[in-house]
């Protein structure tokens, strides 16, 4: 038997020195530019990173969380953003305000050297409704989200370069993972410290306090909610909904509230990176596309709690919630490799009125097209592809590559220019942690 605290001792190792894409990506623009906005949900690693950097390049940090350190940031916004060796890094930089924002900029008009600022916030920089100041022309920005699959197996993380490039090198031997390594995976999530959790009961109690966190600290800071109760049933519906068209006012009802507060709800979770709008992708090859987005939690296994699902409760063959949670796996892992990528690629979906869907369309900057499949099955046939046929003929050349991602172990053609795959490619099929001595 497998001892559960190697288990645990090797995830959280990984957990701590994964992130070598990301901590690569920061050095590189902390290197050119004078702000560098590190966004993405609270919990994903924010602060480890920026405390990594200050270990290797020296600087500043402070965290607004602290409440003395917040104080600080409001009734003196100058003299804060001041202080310190530079870098000076400010985690959760949202909370202190407009005011707080104007003084970096105002420092960094003043200033020409780069890497005088590193941000952090758990709210997106452009979006927050009370900040007026973007920072636009002088910040990059830098997504981090959960741990990838490539981060915790130790897998490649080049999947989407390879497809737009060599979509066949993409055909490799059998994948080790098994149906109930995904589940595993898939309810598990990537949030570094719920990914330790090995006890069902903690993990639950994890979500709970960090989804009490979010909607009362993160999205009170900025929008006044009456009912958070509501906001939590906006994104467990939501997860329910997985992979379906968002109907604004279907949601509204089933909420009972207005359609103009869902609207508000949905723009709030968005922000805080509870959720991931994929909008429809439309071009002249048909004039019956859906353009309603679909709207998905941004981690399964924040998703699988709010489901109330796990390993077990999925593993009958069919069950109604693994399609929907499957696909938000996949997109959240598309989404993480896609922040690291070399290919700029923007993600979609397609839906024709008359039935024809694609889960998810990638788009390169030179309209090259990846269309994938997303199936809970262990044996795909050529059915499960036949969305992927219709557009090949409505793209032609234009489609690089369709794929059929499913829970099996094998990899092949389906026809020319289109594979069926393992999930477990989106990794390199990088063996799942839990089988590693």
């Amino acid at each position: 038997m497998i001892c559960l605290y190697c288990i645990l001792l090797i995830v959280y190792t990984r957990v701590m020195y994964a992130r070598m894409a990301a901590e690569k990506r920061l050095d590189d623009l902390a290197t050119w530019l004078r702000v560098v906005i590190v966004n993405g949900p609270r919990q994903s690693g924010k602060t480890t990173l920026l405390t990594q950097y200050r270990e290797r390049h020296k600087g500043t940090y402070v965290t607004l969380d602290d409440t003395f350190q917040l104080e600080q940031a409001r009734l003196d916004p100058m003299t804060f953003v001041e202080q310190g060796e530079p870098p000076l890094m400010i985690d959760e930089v949202q909370r202190g305000g407009d005011a707080l924002v104007r003084a970096v900029k105002m420092v960094v008009d003043q200033r020409q050297q780069r890497g005088q600022f590193i941000l952090s916030g758990s709210a997106k920089f452009l979006t927050i409704p009370t900040l007026s100041e973007s920072l636009a022309g002088r910040a990059g920005f830098q997504e981090l989200w959960p741990l990838s699959m490539s981060e915790l197996t130790g897998g490649p993380a080049g999947f989407i370069d390879q497809i737009f490039t060599e979509p066949s090198r993409a055909v490799s031997g059998a994948s080790p993972w098994r149906r109930d390594d995904y589940l595993d995976a898939i309810t598990r999530g990537g949030y570094p410290e719920a990914v330790t959790i090995p006890v069902a009961p903690a993990r639950r109690a994890w979500y709970d306090g960090y989804l009490d966190t979010v909607i009362t600290r993160d999205i009170g800071d900025f929008a006044s909610v009456q009912n958070g109760g509501a906001l939590r049933r906006a994104l467990a519906l939501l997860a329910a909904r997985s992979g379906s068209v968002l109907v604004g006012a279907d949601l509204a009802r089933s909420l009972q509230i207005s359609a103009e507060t869902t609207r508000n709800y949905l723009a709030y979770l968005e922000m805080v990176f509870l959720t991931l709008t994929i909008p429809a992708w439309s071009t002249n090859l048909t004039s019956k596309i859906a353009k309603s987005p679909k709207v998905f939690v941004t981690d399964s296994g924040l998703a699988s709690h709010l489901l109330r699902a796990s390993p077990a409760s999925l593993k009958p063959v069919g069950h109604p919630a693994l399609g929907g949670l499957l696909e938000t796996f996949v997109l959240s892992e598309l989404n993480k490799l896609r922040a690291i990528s070399e290919t700029d690629v923007l993600i979609h979906h397609l839906r024709d009125r008359q039935g024809a869907e694609v889960d998810f369309i990638l788009e390169g900057p030179d309209g090259k097209i990846v269309a994938i499949e997303v199936k809970a099955t262990a044996s795909p046939a050529s059915n499960d592809a036949r969305h992927l046929y219709w557009l090949k003929e409505k793209l032609g050349d234009q489609l690089i590559a369709g794929v059929v991602l499913h829970l099996g172990s094998a990899a092949g053609s389906l026809g020319e220019r289109i594979l069926a795959l393992p999930v477990s490619a989106l990794w390199g099929n990088a063996v799942p942690p839990t089988t590693r001595r």
